[in-house]
């Protein structure tokens, strides 16, 4: 079982989300918060694999209680939810390190699906929010700055680092590359332990810091 925790300071939208999470046979909601402070309180206490996150809360918002989980508590991956697309804190919110980001008009099948990916470590990032993200770096990073443990990399991972950037699964990278996905999957961990990054939504960030992708 995933063990799941929920934030919001909406209450409809709280009980919601826990209900339809809580749904899947898979899926435990070990608790709900209505603001970040409580959600670092019940993190803490109920250890979570993943935290659902309104990144606009009250005493604590989504932003700076993702960079407390994330220091604090590294092993719960936080999944963000907003109302707007091009909501201005999504880029602060996934360099704080957030694993996710999700609309809260998605369907519950989404939603579902959504925390499962996460809670596997995969990326989960709609087109809009990747094109926002590499704009950002574009107009906030002008010099690239290299990444620790980037000029560690075999050029296979470099290679499959810059496709992961490009937002690629393992299937799709093996089917570029001709090389099976279970030596894919073997080389996106290596990158991830060298390059010292939880999930993929931080390789992609390290891609772009290096300048291993433009815009």
């Amino acid at each position: 079982m995933t063990r799941v925790v929920v934030a919001d300071d909406q209450p409809v939208v709280l009980q919601g989300f826990a209900a339809i999470i809580g749904a899947a046979p898979d899926l435990d909601v070990v608790g709900a918060a209505k603001d970040g402070r409580d959600l670092l309180r019940l993190v803490a206490t109920a250890q979570p694999d993943v935290a659902v996150v309104d990144v606009r809360m009250p005493v604590l918002d989504g932003i700076a209680a993702t960079a407390r989980i994330s220091a604090e508590h590294p092993s719960t991956r936080v999944l963000i939810l907003t109302t707007f697309d091009l909501d201005e804190y999504v880029y602060d919110a996934l360099r704080a390190g957030a694993s996710g980001f999700l609309l809260k008009d998605v369907t519950a099948d989404r939603l579902v699906e959504a925390v499962r990916m996460v809670a596997e470590g995969s990326m989960l990032l709609g087109p809009t929010v990747t094109r926002r993200l590499v704009d950002d770096f574009t107009t906030r990073s002008p010099a690239p700055t290299r990444t620790k443990g980037i000029d560690d990399l075999t050029p296979r991972e470099l290679e499959i680092l810059r496709a992961v950037a490009r937002g690629l699964s393992n299937a799709e990278i093996g089917a570029e590359l001709w090389i099976a996905e279970p030596t894919v999957k073997s080389h996106v961990s290596e990158a991830l332990r060298k390059l010292g990054c939880r999930d993929r939504v931080q390789l992609v960030i390290a891609a772009y810091e290096s300048g291993l992708v433009g815009s």
